[in-house]
């Protein structure tokens, strides 16, 4: 792109990245900050798209046997002590309620007055109070598997947030299940893996490596996280989603048991798995371009935008009841097992301004529409993935018979140019020094595009992985399932001879 052409979006991608990145949110309407610090209010054009996620998603929750249910927000001191390990991991990030009742301060204003008997945490996660609800409902191995998700809020006491990707209060699903053996507990671990993959690739158009972290990035309390990484546009892996083997820990301090067949009284095993509104995040970041945001179609909270011309005051009203026409036709079309969406904006502005706002929001097609092409019986369309300069005339009943497979094909070079950009940026590294200048920005006026996920030896040793955290701000992100244990070389940190390759990467 030539650096004289105009974008909808400033700056670009390649002037101020994380700039880029919040101009993108507030251009195609998505949130924006709200009054209390690290929180956002998602706008409805966002809160759409989480619609959509939580649909999909929600489906194939069901599909595999889970059932929702809700469980308080509040969770007892109490429940977060009785785990060690988890209580350590989330302790900095828990806000805690301690009173229950304001009063007058004799100066105009109020202050808290009635102290609570035992603190209340303000739900980080869920493990320890469900875990008190599972230890009542579950008695025999007739009780088991208990397949259990939420769809909540949570609260993480951030420091520093950004919408979407980091933010104090933000939406998730938790799923949390009991089983009677280890073995099934780490079948459904493994399962709710591959239902994120096939989530992230097939609806997000997002390409995602799978693979199991160290313990230093493990889940507070589990035995075994697993994970989907994907790489964006600055290079950098988003943790989109994982899931916990958690063992028989959370068992234990809950107290879960159950009467085996044979009669035997043995604690469950566990999991927990959860993805969150970091998702939108991730789909911003993979598709989103210096016109604002790419919409993938089987998520976009409309298909298609059609916008009416009618540059005459007598034209008006035969223009907008063609519009309403086509719209109601283009609604009994199905796409990717949903109804074709479609909006008809008749607001009084400026058509160009108009056109540029859905182009900033995403939306996969723009259709305008005028007398001229009601009389031709035509269409002036435009794809997201498409510059305006590529817009084009169809006849309307082509582009009502083809709108279903032009989706499709937008949806399929979405993922294409994505997987395309990570293969692009993934390198094999052996060397310490190709390693320190992957990740080291020469960039001075861009310094955040750089590096990518580097394929490199780790000999296994907390020591390195810390090392090089501190030194380069990268992080081991998942130890391929696919690991090539024949592969064997030296520890890129400390030269130990070690068997196949892990995905190193800066992270969100």
């Amino acid at each position: 792109m030539s650096k004289k052409e105009r974008t909808a979006i400033t700056p670009t991608r390649e002037d101020n990245y994380p700039d880029w990145y919040q101009q993108v949110i507030k251009a195609a309407d998505l949130a924006e900050n709200s009054p209390v610090r690290g929180c956002m209010v998602i706008k409805p054009w966002g809160y759409a798209l989480w619609e959509n996620v939580q649909k999909n998603m929600d489906a194939k929750f069901k599909a595999t046997g889970h059932e929702n249910a809700y469980f308080p927000i509040f969770i007892p001191l109490s429940f977060m002590e009785k785990e060690a390990k988890h209580v350590e991991g989330f302790a900095k990030e828990c806000a805690v309620v301690t009173h229950h009742r304001l009063e007058d301060d004799g100066k105009g204003g109020l202050k808290p007055a009635g102290k609570l008997e035992e603190p209340l945490v303000v739900r980080p996660t869920s493990e320890t109070i469900i875990g008190e609800m599972f230890a009542k409902w579950i008695q025999s191995y007739r009780d088991l598997p208990l397949l259990i998700n939420q769809w909540a809020n949570v609260v993480r006491w951030e420091m520093r947030t950004r919408l979407f990707l980091r933010t104090t209060e933000f939406l998730w699903q938790e799923g949390h299940t009991a089983h009677a053996t280890k073995e099934e507990a780490w079948e459904e671990t493994m399962q709710m893996l591959e239902v994120y993959k096939t989530f992230a690739e097939e609806y997000m158009a997002m390409p995602v490596l799978t693979g199991e972290k160290t313990e230093g990035e493990r889940f507070p309390g589990a035995e075994s996280t697993i994970c989907i990484e994907a790489m964006m546009q600055d290079r950098k892996a988003l943790q989109s989603g994982t899931s916990h083997f958690l063992g028989q820990n959370f068992a234990k301090s809950a107290d879960i048991t159950f009467q085996s067949a044979d009669g035997k009284l043995e604690h469950v095993w566990t999991t927990s798995w959860g993805t969150s509104t970091r998702l939108i995040g991730g789909i911003i970041m993979t598709h989103a371009d210096d016109n604002g945001m790419v919409m993938p179609p089987r998520l976009a909270p409309k298909h298609v935008a059609i916008l009416p011309i009618a540059r005459k005051p007598e034209d008006e009203e035969a223009v907008f009841a063609y519009c309403e026409e086509l719209a109601m036709t283009l609604r009994k079309k199905i796409y990717y097992g949903r109804q074709i969406e479609v909006t008809v904006d008749k607001r009084d502005i400026n058509a160009g301004e108009k056109s540029w706002e859905w182009v900033k929001k995403g939306i996969p097609i723009t259709l305008e529409v005028g007398p001229r092409d009601m009389a031709s019986g035509s269409v002036y369309v435009g794809r997201r993935d498409k510059t305006r300069k590529e817009r084009y005339g169809q006849s309307r009943e082509e582009f009502i018979a083809t709108i279903a497979d032009v989706l499709e094909e937008m949806q399929n070079a979405l993922f294409a140019k994505a997987l395309a950009f990570r293969e692009e940026h993934t390198r094999i590294i052996d060397s310490v020094d190709e390693f320190k200048a992957f990740f080291t920005p020469d960039n001075k006026d861009q310094p955040e595009i750089h590096g990518g996920f580097a394929m490199s030896h780790w000999c296994g040793n907390t020591e390195c992985e810390d090392k090089i955290a501190k030194d380069l701000s990268v992080s081991i992100r998942c130890i391929p399932f696919d690991k090539d244990d024949t592969d064997i070389g030296p520890c890129i940190v400390c030269g130990t001879e070690a068997k196949g390759r892990i995905v190193f990467a800066k992270a969100y």
